[in-house]
């Protein structure tokens, strides 16, 4: 089982940035898939994106697809989330997620989450 922290959410104006950071503790982090999700009020939990145990395989949902960028630091025990050129629509909590599979990361795929960060984009 992993255990996992999520940091880097906040307030930002859209147009900016930020990077969203995920800890991560336990022995099985190195061969996890893991990725991220994101819940806006009043909608379902939906896949952002997701990397392979190795960091050689990205996938992404089509409304974030060239503006956020995923990546692993396994030393680090470290997931990151960079997000570019942020819309309103952005404006989530954003999960950290994983999983066995980054190819098929579906929120019934994840094996384990993180508490949830705050992103919000204001116009």
């Amino acid at each position: 089982q992993v255990q996992l922290v999520e940091s880097g959410g906040g307030l930002v104006q859209a147009g900016g940035s930020l990077r969203l950071s995920c800890a991560a503790s336990g022995r099985t982090f190195s061969s996890s898939a893991m990725g991220w999700f994101r819940q806006a009020p009043g909608k379902e939990r939906e896949f952002a994106a997701a990397v392979s145990w190795n960091g050689g395989s990205t996938y992404y949902a089509d409304s974030v697809k060239g503006r956020f960028t995923i990546s692993r630091d396994n030393a680090k025990k470290t997931v990151y989330l960079q997000m570019n050129s942020l819309k309103p629509e952005d404006t989530a909590v954003y999960y950290c997620a994983a999983g066995a599979q980054a190819r098929v990361f579906t929120p019934m795929k994840v094996a384990s989450w993180g508490q949830g960060t705050q992103v919000t984009v204001s116009s």
